[in-house]
């Protein structure tokens, strides 16, 4: 096993001050137990006087940055290049105000998929792409052909639709008036034949 596949992003998240996860992306094959359970450690591990940006374990490595009452966190191999982690992480944190208004958990979870999305943009397959801000931006923000297509012909069944529902409910609504008049008939027809005899 070469050191540069040692060398990997395998996790990120934006989570709570207690380690609750509010939106993570693995980069690689990890069950969501374990990495709710890495999560979960984070706090209990950081020292709150240091000014480090990262903690380790024996087997991980936790680049963070606090996000006013959030943390941005990157869980790395402990064989990853630390410089290249910090570069990362800031990545990372600029990303979340380009989706959030504010730095909120409710943010954040109302704009998951937005961030998630931004999020494979930075790493694939545990490694960093050579992306920017601006690139991540335009890449997420890129409609295909496809999906213009699929958006026009769905617009179109609504309308549809909706025209068909106009149609059907004055259909019926002259049926209930054709039964009410048909019914005022009868009682008038029934009324005048008693009045004979």
């Amino acid at each position: 096993m070469s050191v540069k596949s040692l060398q990997v992003l395998l996790a990120a998240a934006v989570c709570t001050k207690a380690g609750k996860a509010i939106v993570s992306r693995q980069f690689v094959e990890m069950t969501r137990t374990r990495v709710e359970g890495l999560l979960a450690a984070f706090p209990k591990l950081m020292n709150t006087g240091k000014q480090h940006t990262f903690v380790e374990t024996e087997s991980v490595r936790y680049v963070y940055q606090p996000l006013e009452k959030l943390y941005m966190v990157l869980i790395t191999t402990k064989n990853s290049n630390i410089l290249e982690d910090l570069e990362t992480l800031r990545l990372f944190s600029r990303v979340i105000p380009e989706y959030c208004r504010v730095l909120e958990e409710s943010e954040i979870s109302e704009h998951c998929f937005d961030i998630i999305f931004a999020f494979d943009e930075i790493v694939a397959l545990g490694y960093r792409e050579n992306v920017n801000l601006a690139q991540i931006r335009t890449f997420t923000e890129m409609d295909s052909h496809e999906e213009k297509v699929f958006r026009a012909v769905r617009e179109t069944q609504e309308r549809e639709a909706k025209a068909e529902m106009k149609r059907k409910a004055k259909e019926l609504q002259r049926a209930r008036q054709d039964l009410c008049i048909t019914g005022i008939n009868y009682i008038l027809i029934y009324l005048n034949t008693k009045q004979v005899f």
